[in-house]
Protein backbone atom coordinates (compact mmCIF):
# COMPACT_ATOMS: atom_id res chain seq x y z
CA UNK A 1 0.00 0.00 0.00
CA UNK A 2 1.23 3.49 -0.79
CA UNK A 3 0.46 6.41 1.48
CA UNK A 4 1.86 9.88 1.92
CA UNK A 5 5.61 9.96 2.00
CA UNK A 6 8.47 12.43 2.01
CA UNK A 7 9.39 15.19 -0.40
CA UNK A 8 12.26 15.88 -2.71
CA UNK A 9 14.06 19.20 -2.23
CA UNK A 10 14.88 19.70 -5.92
CA UNK A 11 11.29 18.95 -6.89
CA UNK A 12 10.06 21.44 -4.27
CA UNK A 13 12.06 24.17 -5.95
CA UNK A 14 10.81 23.39 -9.47
CA UNK A 15 7.10 22.60 -8.95
CA UNK A 16 4.22 23.79 -6.84
CA UNK A 17 2.03 20.67 -6.98
CA UNK A 18 3.11 17.14 -5.97
CA UNK A 19 1.96 13.55 -5.97
CA UNK A 20 3.54 11.46 -3.21
CA UNK A 21 3.41 7.94 -1.87
CA UNK A 22 5.12 5.27 0.21
CA UNK A 23 5.14 1.83 -1.42
CA UNK A 24 5.21 -1.01 1.12
CA UNK A 25 4.40 -4.70 1.20
CA UNK A 26 3.63 -6.35 4.53
CA UNK A 27 4.98 -3.26 6.34
CA UNK A 28 8.30 -3.51 4.49
CA UNK A 29 9.37 -0.60 2.18
CA UNK A 30 10.01 -1.49 -1.46
CA UNK A 31 12.95 0.29 -3.08
CA UNK A 32 13.36 0.89 -6.82
CA UNK A 33 9.67 0.66 -7.75
CA UNK A 34 9.03 2.80 -10.84
CA UNK A 35 6.23 5.38 -10.67
CA UNK A 36 5.07 7.46 -13.66
CA UNK A 37 2.79 10.49 -13.79
CA UNK A 38 1.28 11.49 -17.14
CA UNK A 39 -1.28 14.02 -18.31
CA UNK A 40 -1.87 17.49 -19.77
CA UNK A 41 1.12 17.09 -22.07
CA UNK A 42 3.45 16.31 -19.15
CA UNK A 43 5.15 13.02 -18.21
CA UNK A 44 7.69 12.18 -15.50
CA UNK A 45 9.05 9.02 -13.90
CA UNK A 46 10.76 8.32 -10.59
CA UNK A 47 11.67 5.38 -8.34
CA UNK A 48 10.99 4.77 -4.68
CA UNK A 49 13.90 5.33 -2.30
CA UNK A 50 15.21 3.02 0.42
CA UNK A 51 12.22 3.92 2.60
CA UNK A 52 9.77 3.16 -0.22
CA UNK A 53 8.95 6.83 -0.63
CA UNK A 54 8.48 8.75 -3.87
CA UNK A 55 7.55 12.28 -4.93
CA UNK A 56 6.70 13.64 -8.37
CA UNK A 57 6.07 17.31 -9.09
CA UNK A 58 3.65 18.47 -11.80
CA UNK A 59 3.36 21.88 -13.48
CA UNK A 60 -0.34 22.53 -12.92
CA UNK A 61 -3.27 21.55 -10.71
CA UNK A 62 -5.17 19.11 -12.88
CA UNK A 63 -6.05 15.43 -13.31
CA UNK A 64 -3.17 13.02 -14.02
CA UNK A 65 -2.74 9.30 -14.52
CA UNK A 66 -0.36 7.72 -11.99
CA UNK A 67 1.10 4.35 -12.97
CA UNK A 68 3.14 1.78 -11.05
CA UNK A 69 5.36 -0.43 -13.20
CA UNK A 70 4.64 -3.94 -11.89
CA UNK A 71 7.77 -5.27 -13.60
CA UNK A 72 9.79 -3.37 -10.98
CA UNK A 73 8.04 -5.05 -8.04
CA UNK A 74 9.70 -8.02 -6.28
CA UNK A 75 8.85 -11.51 -7.49
CA UNK A 76 5.46 -12.65 -6.24
CA UNK A 77 4.18 -9.13 -5.48
CA UNK A 78 1.46 -7.59 -7.65
CA UNK A 79 -0.97 -4.69 -7.52
CA UNK A 80 -4.30 -6.02 -6.28
CA UNK A 81 -7.11 -6.25 -8.89
CA UNK A 82 -4.65 -5.15 -11.57
CA UNK A 83 -5.11 -1.47 -10.68
CA UNK A 84 -1.57 -0.46 -11.60
CA UNK A 85 -2.81 2.87 -13.02
CA UNK A 86 -5.07 5.31 -11.23
CA UNK A 87 -6.37 8.75 -12.10
CA UNK A 88 -5.64 11.32 -9.42
CA UNK A 89 -6.64 14.96 -9.02
CA UNK A 90 -5.70 17.55 -6.44
CA UNK A 91 -8.14 18.70 -3.80
CA UNK A 92 -7.80 21.94 -1.87
CA UNK A 93 -4.09 21.44 -1.18
CA UNK A 94 -1.08 21.31 -3.49
CA UNK A 95 -0.15 17.77 -2.42
CA UNK A 96 -1.93 14.52 -3.21
CA UNK A 97 -1.18 11.07 -1.79
CA UNK A 98 -1.71 8.20 -4.23
CA UNK A 99 -2.37 4.67 -3.00
CA UNK A 100 -1.51 1.37 -4.67
CA UNK A 101 -2.65 -1.75 -2.83
CA UNK A 102 -0.17 -4.62 -3.11
CA UNK A 103 -0.60 -8.31 -2.55
CA UNK A 104 0.81 -11.72 -3.38
CA UNK A 105 0.17 -13.08 -6.81
CA UNK A 106 1.46 -14.10 -10.21
CA UNK A 107 2.09 -11.44 -12.83
CA UNK A 108 0.53 -12.30 -16.17
CA UNK A 109 2.62 -11.33 -19.17
CA UNK A 110 1.27 -10.91 -22.69
CA UNK A 111 3.17 -12.58 -25.52
CA UNK A 112 4.30 -10.56 -28.52
CA UNK A 113 1.58 -11.95 -30.80
CA UNK A 114 -1.18 -10.89 -28.41
CA UNK A 115 0.41 -7.46 -27.98
CA UNK A 116 0.48 -6.97 -31.76
CA UNK A 117 -3.17 -8.01 -32.00
CA UNK A 118 -4.16 -5.59 -29.23
CA UNK A 119 -2.32 -2.72 -30.89
CA UNK A 120 -3.82 -3.57 -34.27
CA UNK A 121 -7.30 -3.08 -32.83
CA UNK A 122 -6.25 0.14 -31.08
CA UNK A 123 -4.60 1.33 -34.29
CA UNK A 124 -7.73 0.58 -36.30
CA UNK A 125 -9.81 2.56 -33.82
CA UNK A 126 -7.38 5.48 -33.92
CA UNK A 127 -7.07 5.32 -37.70
CA UNK A 128 -10.84 5.44 -38.20
CA UNK A 129 -11.32 8.52 -36.05
CA UNK A 130 -8.28 10.12 -37.69
CA UNK A 131 -9.90 9.43 -41.06
CA UNK A 132 -12.96 11.49 -40.13
CA UNK A 133 -10.81 14.57 -39.57
CA UNK A 134 -8.50 13.84 -42.52
CA UNK A 135 -11.35 13.41 -45.02
CA UNK A 136 -12.83 16.75 -43.99
CA UNK A 137 -9.45 18.43 -44.45
CA UNK A 138 -8.93 16.65 -47.77
CA UNK A 139 -12.33 17.76 -49.12
CA UNK A 140 -11.58 21.37 -48.20
CA UNK A 141 -8.16 21.18 -49.83
CA UNK A 142 -9.56 19.49 -52.93
CA UNK A 143 -12.21 22.15 -53.56
CA UNK A 144 -10.33 25.28 -52.45
CA UNK A 145 -6.62 24.38 -52.52
CA UNK A 146 -6.35 25.64 -48.92
CA UNK A 147 -4.11 23.86 -46.40
CA UNK A 148 -6.26 24.74 -43.39
CA UNK A 149 -4.14 24.67 -40.23
CA UNK A 150 -7.20 25.79 -38.24
CA UNK A 151 -8.71 22.36 -38.90
CA UNK A 152 -7.20 21.27 -35.58
CA UNK A 153 -9.38 23.80 -33.76
CA UNK A 154 -12.46 22.47 -35.56
CA UNK A 155 -11.56 19.07 -34.11
CA UNK A 156 -11.21 20.56 -30.63
CA UNK A 157 -14.48 22.51 -31.03
CA UNK A 158 -16.57 19.34 -31.29
CA UNK A 159 -15.09 17.90 -28.09
CA UNK A 160 -15.47 21.19 -26.20
CA UNK A 161 -19.13 21.50 -27.22
CA UNK A 162 -19.72 17.90 -26.10
CA UNK A 163 -18.08 18.79 -22.78
CA UNK A 164 -20.19 21.93 -22.43
CA UNK A 165 -23.56 20.34 -23.15
CA UNK A 166 -22.90 16.80 -21.92
CA UNK A 167 -21.04 17.65 -18.68
CA UNK A 168 -21.46 21.31 -17.74
CA UNK A 169 -25.15 21.47 -18.72
CA UNK A 170 -25.74 17.74 -17.99
CA UNK A 171 -27.86 17.10 -21.09
CA UNK A 172 -28.38 13.50 -22.26
CA UNK A 173 -25.39 12.21 -24.23
CA UNK A 174 -27.35 11.72 -27.46
CA UNK A 175 -28.75 15.26 -27.31
CA UNK A 176 -25.34 16.77 -26.46
CA UNK A 177 -23.86 14.88 -29.42
CA UNK A 178 -26.45 16.22 -31.86
CA UNK A 179 -26.05 19.79 -30.59
CA UNK A 180 -22.25 19.52 -30.80
CA UNK A 181 -22.34 18.33 -34.42
CA UNK A 182 -24.88 20.99 -35.43
CA UNK A 183 -22.72 23.71 -33.86
CA UNK A 184 -19.64 22.24 -35.56
CA UNK A 185 -21.39 22.53 -38.91
CA UNK A 186 -22.41 26.08 -38.04
CA UNK A 187 -18.77 26.89 -37.27
CA UNK A 188 -17.70 25.64 -40.71
CA UNK A 189 -20.46 27.67 -42.40
CA UNK A 190 -19.49 30.80 -40.47
CA UNK A 191 -15.78 30.51 -41.18
CA UNK A 192 -16.37 30.20 -44.91
CA UNK A 193 -19.01 32.94 -45.05
CA UNK A 194 -17.15 35.44 -42.87
CA UNK A 195 -13.53 34.79 -43.83
CA UNK A 196 -12.65 32.38 -46.62
CA UNK A 197 -15.22 33.37 -49.25
CA UNK A 198 -14.37 37.11 -49.03
CA UNK A 199 -10.68 36.25 -49.30
CA UNK A 200 -11.32 34.01 -52.32
CA UNK A 201 -13.29 36.76 -54.04
CA UNK A 202 -10.39 39.16 -53.49
CA UNK A 203 -8.12 36.68 -55.27
CA UNK A 204 -5.80 36.14 -52.30
CA UNK A 205 -3.12 33.57 -53.18
CA UNK A 206 -2.89 30.18 -51.46
CA UNK A 207 0.28 30.93 -49.46
CA UNK A 208 -1.25 34.02 -47.77
CA UNK A 209 -4.42 32.02 -47.16
CA UNK A 210 -2.38 29.32 -45.44
CA UNK A 211 -0.69 31.94 -43.25
CA UNK A 212 -4.13 33.32 -42.35
CA UNK A 213 -5.21 29.81 -41.33
CA UNK A 214 -2.17 29.52 -39.04
CA UNK A 215 -3.03 32.81 -37.36
CA UNK A 216 -6.68 31.80 -37.08
CA UNK A 217 -5.59 28.51 -35.50
CA UNK A 218 -3.53 30.30 -32.84
CA UNK A 219 -6.31 32.80 -32.10
CA UNK A 220 -9.00 30.15 -31.69
CA UNK A 221 -6.77 27.79 -29.71
CA UNK A 222 -5.88 30.35 -27.07
CA UNK A 223 -9.49 31.50 -26.94
CA UNK A 224 -10.35 27.94 -25.96
CA UNK A 225 -7.72 28.04 -23.24
CA UNK A 226 -9.07 31.37 -21.92
CA UNK A 227 -12.63 30.07 -21.55
CA UNK A 228 -12.01 26.39 -20.69
CA UNK A 229 -8.67 26.56 -18.86
CA UNK A 230 -5.69 24.26 -19.21
CA UNK A 231 -7.05 21.22 -17.36
CA UNK A 232 -8.05 17.95 -19.02
CA UNK A 233 -11.65 16.92 -18.34
CA UNK A 234 -13.55 13.73 -19.12
CA UNK A 235 -16.68 13.23 -21.22
CA UNK A 236 -19.61 11.13 -19.92
CA UNK A 237 -18.77 7.42 -19.99
CA UNK A 238 -15.08 7.95 -20.77
CA UNK A 239 -14.03 5.80 -17.81
CA UNK A 240 -16.23 2.77 -18.57
CA UNK A 241 -14.42 -0.51 -17.84
CA UNK A 242 -13.11 -2.66 -20.69
CA UNK A 243 -15.42 -5.60 -20.02
CA UNK A 244 -15.71 -6.93 -23.59
CA UNK A 245 -13.13 -9.68 -24.15
CA UNK A 246 -12.15 -11.23 -27.47
CA UNK A 247 -9.17 -13.42 -26.66
CA UNK A 248 -6.38 -11.09 -25.50
CA UNK A 249 -8.31 -8.02 -26.71
CA UNK A 250 -10.29 -6.04 -24.14
CA UNK A 251 -12.68 -3.32 -25.27
CA UNK A 252 -15.18 -1.03 -23.62
CA UNK A 253 -18.57 -0.28 -25.09
CA UNK A 254 -17.25 3.20 -25.90
CA UNK A 255 -14.56 1.61 -28.11
CA UNK A 256 -17.14 -0.51 -29.94
CA UNK A 257 -19.52 2.41 -30.47
CA UNK A 258 -16.64 4.63 -31.60
CA UNK A 259 -15.44 2.20 -34.27
CA UNK A 260 -18.98 1.41 -35.44
CA UNK A 261 -19.82 5.13 -35.67
CA UNK A 262 -16.66 5.85 -37.66
CA UNK A 263 -17.38 3.04 -40.15
CA UNK A 264 -21.02 4.11 -40.66
CA UNK A 265 -20.08 7.77 -41.15
CA UNK A 266 -17.25 6.93 -43.55
CA UNK A 267 -19.62 4.76 -45.61
CA UNK A 268 -22.11 7.62 -45.65
CA UNK A 269 -19.41 10.01 -46.91
CA UNK A 270 -18.45 7.54 -49.64
CA UNK A 271 -22.09 7.27 -50.72
CA UNK A 272 -22.38 11.06 -50.70
CA UNK A 273 -19.34 11.51 -52.93
CA UNK A 274 -20.12 8.69 -55.37
CA UNK A 275 -23.92 8.64 -55.62
CA UNK A 276 -25.40 12.03 -54.80
CA UNK A 277 -25.65 15.04 -57.08
CA UNK A 278 -23.83 17.34 -54.66
CA UNK A 279 -21.12 14.71 -54.19
CA UNK A 280 -20.52 14.47 -57.92
CA UNK A 281 -20.44 18.26 -58.10
CA UNK A 282 -17.87 18.25 -55.29
CA UNK A 283 -15.64 15.91 -57.27
CA UNK A 284 -16.05 18.06 -60.37
CA UNK A 285 -15.05 21.23 -58.50
CA UNK A 286 -12.07 19.39 -57.04
CA UNK A 287 -10.90 18.30 -60.49
CA UNK A 288 -11.39 21.61 -62.28
CA UNK A 289 -13.30 24.46 -60.64
CA UNK A 290 -13.42 26.81 -63.71
CA UNK A 291 -14.71 23.98 -65.92
CA UNK A 292 -17.27 23.01 -63.26
CA UNK A 293 -18.49 26.62 -63.11
CA UNK A 294 -18.73 26.74 -66.91
CA UNK A 295 -20.84 23.58 -66.75
CA UNK A 296 -23.42 25.32 -64.55
CA UNK A 297 -22.23 24.16 -61.12
CA UNK A 298 -22.51 26.75 -58.34
CA UNK A 299 -18.92 26.49 -57.10
CA UNK A 300 -19.42 28.75 -54.07
CA UNK A 301 -22.41 26.69 -52.93
CA UNK A 302 -20.42 23.45 -53.28
CA UNK A 303 -17.51 24.90 -51.31
CA UNK A 304 -19.89 26.09 -48.58
CA UNK A 305 -21.37 22.59 -48.28
CA UNK A 306 -17.87 21.08 -48.16
CA UNK A 307 -16.92 23.43 -45.29
CA UNK A 308 -20.01 22.39 -43.34
CA UNK A 309 -19.40 18.68 -43.94
CA UNK A 310 -15.69 19.01 -43.15
CA UNK A 311 -16.48 20.82 -39.89
CA UNK A 312 -19.05 18.20 -38.84
CA UNK A 313 -16.59 15.38 -39.56
CA UNK A 314 -13.87 17.24 -37.62
CA UNK A 315 -16.23 17.80 -34.68
CA UNK A 316 -17.18 14.12 -34.60
CA UNK A 317 -13.50 13.15 -34.80
CA UNK A 318 -12.80 15.43 -31.84
CA UNK A 319 -15.50 13.78 -29.74
CA UNK A 320 -14.20 10.29 -30.55
CA UNK A 321 -10.61 11.44 -29.96
CA UNK A 322 -11.66 12.73 -26.53
CA UNK A 323 -12.91 9.23 -25.67
CA UNK A 324 -9.84 7.51 -27.15
CA UNK A 325 -7.22 9.68 -25.32
CA UNK A 326 -9.25 9.94 -22.99
CA UNK A 327 -10.00 13.55 -22.02
CA UNK A 328 -10.82 16.99 -23.43
CA UNK A 329 -8.23 19.77 -23.45
CA UNK A 330 -7.89 23.12 -25.17
CA UNK A 331 -5.11 21.96 -27.53
CA UNK A 332 -6.18 18.37 -28.19
CA UNK A 333 -6.77 18.94 -31.91
CA UNK A 334 -3.36 20.52 -32.35
CA UNK A 335 -1.77 17.39 -30.84
CA UNK A 336 -2.85 15.31 -33.85
CA UNK A 337 -2.76 18.02 -36.54
CA UNK A 338 0.50 16.75 -38.07
CA UNK A 339 -0.91 13.22 -38.15
CA UNK A 340 -4.00 14.51 -39.98
CA UNK A 341 -1.82 16.26 -42.56
CA UNK A 342 0.36 13.16 -42.78
CA UNK A 343 -2.67 10.99 -43.52
CA UNK A 344 -3.94 13.39 -46.20
CA UNK A 345 -0.52 13.67 -47.85
CA UNK A 346 0.20 9.96 -47.59
CA UNK A 347 -3.07 8.99 -49.23
CA UNK A 348 -2.86 11.68 -51.91
CA UNK A 349 -3.68 15.38 -51.65
CA UNK A 350 -7.34 16.19 -52.30
CA UNK A 351 -8.56 12.58 -52.40
CA UNK A 352 -11.07 11.53 -49.76
CA UNK A 353 -10.42 7.82 -50.24
CA UNK A 354 -6.69 8.49 -50.11
CA UNK A 355 -7.19 10.29 -46.78
CA UNK A 356 -8.97 7.20 -45.46
CA UNK A 357 -6.16 4.87 -46.57
CA UNK A 358 -3.50 7.21 -45.21
CA UNK A 359 -5.31 7.54 -41.88
CA UNK A 360 -5.53 3.79 -41.39
CA UNK A 361 -1.82 3.39 -42.17
CA UNK A 362 -0.86 6.19 -39.80
CA UNK A 363 -3.17 4.94 -37.03
CA UNK A 364 -1.91 1.37 -37.24
CA UNK A 365 1.74 2.40 -37.39
CA UNK A 366 1.41 4.79 -34.43
CA UNK A 367 -0.03 2.08 -32.19
CA UNK A 368 2.15 -0.83 -33.35
CA UNK A 369 5.33 1.24 -33.12
CA UNK A 370 4.87 1.50 -29.33
CA UNK A 371 6.09 -2.11 -29.14
CA UNK A 372 9.58 -0.83 -29.95
CA UNK A 373 9.48 2.95 -29.56
CA UNK A 374 8.84 5.00 -26.42
CA UNK A 375 5.30 6.39 -26.33
CA UNK A 376 6.69 9.92 -26.77
CA UNK A 377 8.24 8.87 -30.11
CA UNK A 378 5.28 7.10 -31.70
CA UNK A 379 4.08 10.13 -33.70
CA UNK A 380 7.59 10.68 -35.04
CA UNK A 381 7.58 7.18 -36.52
CA UNK A 382 4.39 7.91 -38.48
CA UNK A 383 5.97 11.00 -40.02
CA UNK A 384 9.05 8.96 -41.00
CA UNK A 385 6.76 6.54 -42.87
CA UNK A 386 5.20 9.53 -44.65
CA UNK A 387 8.61 10.75 -45.80
CA UNK A 388 9.65 7.29 -47.03
CA UNK A 389 6.44 6.79 -49.02
CA UNK A 390 6.68 10.22 -50.63
CA UNK A 391 10.29 9.57 -51.65
CA UNK A 392 9.09 6.72 -53.87
CA UNK A 393 5.59 8.01 -54.72
CA UNK A 394 5.40 11.82 -54.41
CA UNK A 395 1.69 11.98 -55.31
CA UNK A 396 0.76 9.72 -52.40
CA UNK A 397 -0.68 6.22 -52.39
CA UNK A 398 -3.77 6.98 -54.50
CA UNK A 399 -2.75 10.38 -55.83
CA UNK A 400 -4.31 11.73 -58.98
CA UNK A 401 -5.42 8.37 -60.31
CA UNK A 402 -8.43 8.26 -57.96
CA UNK A 403 -9.43 11.87 -57.57
CA UNK A 404 -12.38 11.54 -55.19
CA UNK A 405 -13.39 14.74 -53.38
Amino acid sequence: MADEGGTDTAAEEEFEYFFTGNVQFEDEPLEGVEITVEGNGYEATTETDADGRWTLGVPEKAAYEISLNEDTLPEGVVVEDGQSSVEAEFGLTNRKAVNFFLGEGQRVTTDIGAQILIRLVNGLNFGLLLALAAIGLSLIFGTTGLSNFAHAEMVTFGALMMLTFGVDLALPVWLALIISLVLSGALGWTLDAALWKPLRRRGVALIPLMIVSIGLSLAIRYTYQFFYGGATRQLPGATLPSDIRLGPITLSWIDVVSMATSVVVLLAVAYFLLRTRIGKATRAVSDNAPLAAASGIDVDRVIRIVWVIGAVLAGLAGILWAYFRPGVSWDMGFQILLLIFAAVTLGGLGTAFGALVGSLIVGLFVEISTLWLPSDMKYVGALVVLILVLLFRPQGILGRRERIG
